[in-house]
This record gives C-alpha cells, structure tokens and sequence, in this order.
C-alpha cells in the first residue's frame, strides 16, 4: 500500500528467528577440551548451560537479572509504611477535628480539645480511644474512618486477589462465606479426602475472588500460601513496637466479627499444608518510600518467588534439570525474552539428548558412549597433532590388528580392518564389467568387487594403565594430560587395536578400575596416598585373564608410595613412605615380573625418592623409566604402547 513506511533492525525481542541452528557437536568439542584440560565433566556440562550458547545468555545471565531484581524489591521502601500512614492519617484527622473546635465558643468544645490533647502516643491506643468519640467536623471523621477501611481493604486484598470489587462495595459478607468454604475445602484436603469435585464447586461459587484461575487445589494452595507467607513475614521483620501497633490496628480494622478468625485458620491451614515455604525468615527492606501493608507485603512476596527462581536457575542440588525450572515463573518475573530463552536452552539441552551425546543418571546429566568417543578421537588427535615432525611419530593409518603381507587376499567381509588390495579389486571390477559385455569407462566400484590383502597374525596384548589421581597431580596442572592420555590409549585400543585388552586403573589411597565415563567424570580428592601397590595387584589380576596376550603394564605418577593394604583389606598411609608400603609394592612388581609382564613407568616431576623407587623397579623388572614434560605425556605414553605390543618380550 502507497503511503506505507517500513523501518528496519536488529531483532531485540528474544532469540533471533533467522539465526542458524545451534551446532550441537562443537558444544560437546567445547566441553571435551575442558575435560582434557583437567575440569570436572560436570562443571563443563553444567557451564554450557549457565552460559548459553553463542551469546552467553545462558542460565547465569538469568539468574543474574533475578538478583538485580531482588536487590531493586529490598530498596523499593519500608515495611513499616502501614503504621506511619495510619499515624500520618490520625494527624490529618485531629488538625481538622482541632480547626473545627476552634471555631466553636462552647463548653463541649473545650471538653474535646482536652480529649484531643490526652490521647496516648500509640497510633493503635489512640484510634481505639477515639472509637467512641462525637466527631464535630465530618471531614475529620472521615479520614478517621479511613484508618481502619483502609488497612482492612489492605489486609484482606494482599490475601486474595480478586477482592477488590467486593470491598469497594463494602460488602463482606460474601468474603466471609467464601473464607468458610475455603477452609473447609482445605481442612479435607489435609485429611487425604478426594477433593476434585468439591474443589470444583467452590470455584463455580467463588471464583470471581481469584483471577488467576488455578487448575486444582495444589494450585490454590500454592499460590495462597505464598501471599499468606509474605504477610506473616513482614510482621516478623517489624521492630516489637511496630509489630504491636500494626497487630492492634490489624485487630481493630477487622473488628469482632468472622472475619478475624477466619484469617487465622486459613493461615494455619495454609502453614499446615506448605510447612516448606519461608514463613518467618527475611530481610530488612529500606528505602525513601514508606509502603503500606499490601504494598509490603507483596514485596516481600515478589523477593520470596525471586529467591525461589533464583535457587532453581543455579541447578545445584543433585539431578537437577531445566525442567525444575518454572517457565511461567521466569516470564512473571523476568519477563517474555527471558522465558524464550530458558526455552532454548531447555532445547538444547533435549538436543544433546536426542541426537546421543549426553544421558542422565541419578546425579545429572553425563557424557553419553557416542561422546566419550568423540571426546577420545580428540585427544588421540591432539596427541598425533603434536607428534608431527617429533621422533617417535606413529602413522595411524597403518596401525591396526595385522601384521606383515603374506601375499594372498580374500573377498572383503564387514567388519574386516585389514587393507585393501586395490589391483585385484580394480580387477574384480574389470571382469565384472567385460562379463557384462559393457566396457565403457569409468568402471565403478560395487561391494562385491573389494578384497583385502591377508596379513600375519600378531598376538594380542593386555594393556594395564595405572594412572595416579592423587592430589598432588591436580595441583601440578598434570591431571588434564592423565585424563587426555587415557582417554587417546583407550580410543586407539578400540578402534586400531580392537583384540587388545585395555584396564584403567586409578589410584590414590586406593586403586579401582574405571571406565571412560567414570576416567572423563572423575575429580581429584584430598584424600592422600599413592598406593601403587593395590594398582599393580589389579593390573596382575587383568594380565592373568588374558594368559595369550602380550602383558603390558604403563604407570603414570608423580609420587613414590605411601599407601599399601594391608591383609584386611584397609589401606595405610604415611609420610614418608614406610618400609611395609615399599616392600608390598616391590612384591607386586616382582609377581608381574615372574609373568613376563613389562612395567614401564612415567615418571612426572622431579621428586628425589619416586626417581631411586622407579630406577629400583625397571632394574628388577626390565622395563623402562621416561621422564616426559606433562604436555608431551600422551605422546610418550601411546609410542611405547605401540613398540611393546609388537612382539612378546623373552620371559
């Protein structure tokens, strides 16, 4: 249409729709790096959460917005602004009553300015003594009467929401009978009765007093308890002179009649069936403005869901998940944008899922198999990447289960790693062709015409990795090269070596088996103690189940031992090492031995004792001591992989 003008620019309302879906495997790239750099898999995990991705408004940046709100909610006034109002009112109402009796020359009007003038300090005293009082000018009877209506109008609105027409009516009748029902209503909902029908019968009676509709009774009771929570807490964080005014102007306001009592047994129903909410603790507002009692105490009720919100954006308790997290309370509180948000990550989060790179287990969400992998292949990567032009660099490509040619080769099976045998393949799919009386180029390539080339067959290996997790290895920035050189032998074993048995073990005070989820998963300890020797006695169980196999065991530490069990089954620590401790490993370093097993070790550091502990083992065993540079770790470690599964060592 002629006329029209159309501006332009940066989308500003939300996640932008034209932006390209979120690549879900640079996100699990991201997390790797951090996990072979030595974080905890769960802080990376939980990380890309908090932060978001691409533009950082991730769970941090809401949470963060919540506690912007929160400290504006404790600034926004003080608490005590009902009874300075009512005090500010009763002022207003005795200068106008005084103006009138001024006015008059008469003995009844002196008698009043002398009842004026006797009134007591307190707000509360001082309007139930003028209860009874003959007012001479309306004007001032009116402001009078407001202190009261008013507070009450305050006190019941904060309750229920929807209030407010029935008490401009002044009409409290209807509040009175709803207040019945709906103690009723709750009274049977604590006894365990079924309460689906009466609930919904209430709610055709009365539900004009509660414009947000709840779905069910859980519903109402959440959101009355909330509001009754916020009221008993602001009474709680009044001054006791302040508390006494307001509760003796509360009890005047509601008078003699049901109403007062129906308040109080709602609220103990309500504490009864949400004793878990904040009734009594808080924080002291402040703030130029002086709030009255609704206005307080919704406040108070706005700082208690921020506090709520703001708990279920930090994920820290076990298991925790976005869907903890209460969409339609983060729109409330934080508006539109924010819950489009918490919905991208919640689909983030599904994503990792569905496509397989992440699974929850009972403390949260974990690498999934899929990942791990991926995450292995990157470490071997990074360690090869690192070889280039190093002495010791392997080809990858031509590692793998098979030996030497021996000159035949068979039709290609799935499954097989052996190489190819690229002439009689292209062969194969020559003859094919010219059997079909079709000799045209190019020739193509069908399954069928593969063969690969028969290779010697070499032994297998069973490969032990004992990696040291006590803390010291932590501390001196060695754990994310232990975590990067098991993760890339347990890779290559899979996936070039796939006859190889491979056992990680860890050890501090004690040693255990682990897997690579549990070897990605796994944080350092303060716990202290190398036991070397409960390592090497499960690296000899695993070799002896595989009596064919080349026996290799690789030790990675920074410590001489300090630990050893003891023939309970308890281990003994002591610094430094005793006797006892050294003698047991020595035992078990000589029953590896007498298997034929090697035992090299790489040693981290440069402490004194670990150098005479390790060149004492690799005399007695014949292995060999490398002393390599964290970074250079991996590498070191994969290269004598490699050169001591090529051949059984003369035992």
């Amino acid at each position: 249409m002629s006329g029209n003008v159309f501006r332009y620019g940066a989308w500003r309302d939300g996640p932008d729709p034209l932006a390209p879906p979120y690549d879900v495997r640079a996100a699990v790239d991201e997390m790797g790096e951090r996990v072979l750099a030595g974080d905890s898999l769960r802080d990376a995990l939980r990380d890309l959460i908090r932060r978001g991705p691409r533009d950082g408004r991730g769970l941090e940046s809401l949470r963060e917005r919540a506690r912007r709100l929160r400290r504006d909610a404790l600034r926004r006034g003080n608490l005590d602004g009902a009874v300075t109002r009512a005090r500010q009112m009763l002022d207003q109402a005795l200068a106008t009553e005084r103006d009138s009796l001024a006015a008059r020359d008469d003995d009844a009007a002196r008698f009043n300015e002398a009842v004026l003038d006797n009134l007591p300090r307190s707000v509360s005293q001082a309007v139930s003594d003028l209860s009874d009082y003959d007012w001479s000018s309306a004007e001032a009877r009116d402001i009078y009467r407001q202190i009261l209506a008013g507070l009450r109008d305050e006190v019941v609105s904060q309750r229920f929401a929807g209030m407010k027409q029935a008490l401009q009516q002044g009409d409290m009748s209807d509040v009175s009978a709803m207040l019945t029902d709906l103690n009723d209503l709750l009274a049977r909902h604590a006894r365990g009765e079924d309460t689906g029908d009466a609930f919904r019968d209430f709610m055709q009676r009365h539900g004009r007093f509660f414009p947000d509709d709840p779905a069910d009774v859980d519903e109402l009771i959440d959101s009355l308890a909330r509001q009754a929570a916020a009221a008993e807490r602001l009474m709680r964080l009044l001054s006791p002179q302040q508390r006494e005014e307001l509760e003796q102007l509360m009890a005047q306001a509601l008078g003699e009649g049901p109403l007062r009592g129906q308040l109080a047994e709602l609220t103990d129903n309500l504490r009864a069936l949400r004793p878990g909410l904040n009734w009594g603790r808080g924080e002291r507002m402040r703030g130029p403005a002086d709030l009255g009692y609704g206005d307080a105490a919704s406040a108070l009720g706005e700082i208690a869901d921020l506090d709520e919100l703001i708990d279920q954006l930090g994920q820290e308790h076990p298991g925790a998940t976005l869907d903890d997290v209460d969409v339609e309370a983060v729109e409330r509180q934080l508006g539109r944008s924010a819950a489009d948000d918490l919905r991208r990550l919640r689909e983030l989060e599904r994503e990792l899922r569905r496509q397989g790179w992440v699974q929850r287990d009972a403390d949260g969400l974990t690498l999934s198999p899929k990942a791990l992998r991926r995450l292995g292949r990157t470490a071997l990567s990074a360690i090869f990447r690192d070889v280039t032009g190093k002495r010791g660099q392997h080809d990858m490509r031509d590692a793998g289960a098979a030996g030497d040619l021996i000159g035949s080769s068979r039709r290609w099976e799935f499954g097989d790693d052996q190489p190819l045998d690229v002439v009689r393949t292209i062969g194969n799919a020559v003859r094919r062709r010219a059997a079909g009386r079709s000799a045209t180029l190019p020739v193509r390539l069908e399954p069928d015409d593969f063969e690969v080339a028969e290779t010697e067959r070499r032994a297998s290996a069973a490969v032990a990795l004992c990696v040291d997790l006590s803390y010291s290895m932590y501390a001196d920035g060695r754990w994310g090269p232990m975590k990067q050189t098991a993760l890339a032998l347990s890779h290559l074993v899979a996936t070039k070596y796939p006859q190889d048995a491979l056992q990680i073990i860890g050890f501090g005070r004690y040693a255990q088996t682990l897997s690579q989820g549990e070897l990605a998963a796994i944080e350092p300890t303060i716990e202290k103690g190398t036991n070397l020797q409960h390592a090497l006695k499960l690296a000899a169980r695993h070799v002896r189940r595989h009596p064919g196999a080349e026996p290799v065991i690789l030790v990675v530490t920074d410590g001489e031992p300090t630990s050893h069990l003891e023939p309970d089954g308890e281990a003994v620590f002591w610094w430094p090492p005793m006797p006892e401790t050294v003698q047991a490993t020595i035992h078990e370093v000589d029953l590896l031995t007498r298997f034929g097993a090697t035992l090299n070790v790489f040693m981290l550091g440069e402490d004194p004792g670990l150098r005479r502990f390790v060149s004492a083992v690799a005399h007695r065993n014949g292995g060999r001591v490398f002393s390599p540079d964290p970074a250079d770790l991996g590498r070191y470690v994969i290269d004598d992989y490699v050169r001591a599964r090529l051949g059984r060592r003369p035992r």
